[in-house]
């Protein structure tokens, strides 16, 4: 029967690549440690008036850079149609 030679190098392909694949996870790097200690952050305390404050500043500049985005869209989406409409008419 032909195709024993192909499927024994396939079988010592994906054994090879398990063992390869088992050292791999033992010498891992990570960011993220097993261990229980924590960590301290010293982190500012801060007021609910500042986060409010903190909040309405960001919400507006959210809608000056929509409204920047918008104004920019509909600018290159005008000269795409008059562009189209001078070539093809």
């Amino acid at each position: 029967m032909g195709g024993e030679g192909a499927m024994m190098a396939a079988n010592q392909s994906l054994k090879s690549n398990r063992s390869m694949l088992r050292k791999r996870r033992e010498k891992s790097f990570s960011f993220v440690s097993n261990s229980t200690e924590k960590t301290e952050y010293n982190l500012p305390e801060i007021s609910e008036k500042d986060i409010l404050l903190l909040r309405k500043k960001l919400q507006q500049e959210q809608k000056e850079r929509r409204i920047k985005q918008v104004v920019l869209l509909s600018v290159v989406m005008m000269v795409l149609i008059f562009t189209f409409i001078y070539l093809f008419i």
